[in-house]
């Protein structure tokens, strides 16, 4: 249940994160990497993908299906594109060497895209589109995942969430930034239900029997068993326009495997064909495009802001308070989270006092 939820400032639990990545055997740069990509989710208001995942990349590294150590390895490249192999390491890290090097590519040439193979869970897409934004680019981020979505007319989870992150610099106080996954919503929001003791709403996952599913608890138990599935952008059937989120997922899935060969659909499950637990072999693809080689970048960032502006400014619906374009609402919830600190439940409590314990990471004083 929710409970009692405490704030804990914003660098405590970066450093927090930071030592539980270095006591998992993970190195210092590699870590402070991966404890900033989890803390910038919480910071941005995306619960799901921060503090709330650290148990499972602890968990994982323990299972022995993902490295703390990671090799990033070039195998192929070209002035403008490469394919990368991350050897199941730290996907954060994998990510962000990756957008890297798409960045250098686009400031030399104009564009860079770079494609991962044999990496892992590497938290929110939108941390890699704003590494170009930051860079006066335009950055796009994909990923595939562990299959849990359903395709229209069926009830199989047969591939990810599979988000599509693009961000872009403009003459406001924030970036334009839009980060969302191509089903209704992502395994994350769920294990964020459960723990507040909460239903799913009825509409974002489908049984196997075609009904739709609330049980949050044997929502989670039954996803990896094939009994229950998440669904696309638009939900069950075509009235809606389900066919377009199935559509858009099934792009990221052609990105991130069939531009570097690796596996897809329920090859990315993390068990192989006895139900041993296997590296998740997730890909990703990164594009970085240097504004500059269009128009002028100041051109751009006023453009870009006007649009946003001219949205915002639109008639509002019946009792609606304001219009926001996205990245607004993450910008303002940054905010609130330098302020306050960000909200911990009961659940996660336990779950950080499990790490202290286990990892010898008493020290932090935590008010629970």
């Amino acid at each position: 249940m929710e409970g009692k939820v405490v704030h804990v400032p914003v660098e405590t639990l970066r450093e927090f994160m930071y030592q539980v990545f270095l006591k998992c055997g993970v190195p210092e740069e590699d870590a402070k990497i991966c404890a900033d990509v989890l803390i910038t989710s919480d910071i941005r208001g995306i619960p799901s993908h921060g503090i709330n995942r650290l148990k499972m990349y602890y968990d994982r590294i323990k299972q022995g299906i993902l490295s703390p150590i990671t090799r990033f390895e070039i195998v192929r490249e070209t002035q403008t594109t490469a394919v990368v192999d991350g050897h199941h390491g730290m996907g954060h890290v994998i990510g962000y060497r990756s957008m890297k090097l798409a960045i250098e590519k686009a400031r030399e040439y104009g564009m860079g895209a770079v494609a991962a193979r044999n990496s892992s869970h590497f938290g929110i897409a939108g941390y890699y589109a704003l590494m170009a934004a930051e860079e006066g680019m335009i950055g796009m981020a994909f990923t595939n995942a562990r299959p849990s979505v359903a395709p229209t007319f069926s009830v199989e989870p047969m591939f990810g969430t599979n988000p599509i992150a693009f961000a872009c610099p403009t003459d406001e106080e924030f970036p334009f930034c839009f980060d969302a996954a191509t089903s209704i919503t992502q395994r994350g929001k769920i294990e964020v239900l459960a723990r507040l003791g909460k239903p799913t709403p009825a509409g974002w996952v489908i049984s196997c029997t075609g009904e739709l599913a609330t049980d949050t608890e044997a929502i989670l138990k039954g996803i990896p068993a094939g009994e229950y599935a998440l669904l696309p952008l638009g939900g069950a059937g075509e009235e809606m326009g389900g066919h377009k989120g199935y559509g858009l997922a099934v792009m990221v899935e052609i990105l991130c495997a069939a531009l570097q060969s690796g596996a897809f659909l329920k090859d990315l499950s993390g068990f192989d064909e006895e139900g041993n637990l296997r590296p998740h072999q997730l890909g990703h693809f990164f594009l970085a495009i240097d504004i500059g080689r269009f128009v002028p970048l100041e051109e751009f960032r006023r453009t870009a802001g006007e649009i946003l502006r001219r949205l915002r400014a639109a008639e509002l619906a019946p009792g609606a308070e304001r219009i926001y374009t996205a990245g607004e609402k993450a910008h303002l919830a940054a905010k609130r989270a330098h302020e306050r600190g960000i909200p911990i439940n009961e659940d996660l409590q336990r779950d950080i006092k499990f790490l202290q314990e286990e990892l010898g990471l008493s020290h932090f004083d935590f008010p629970f």
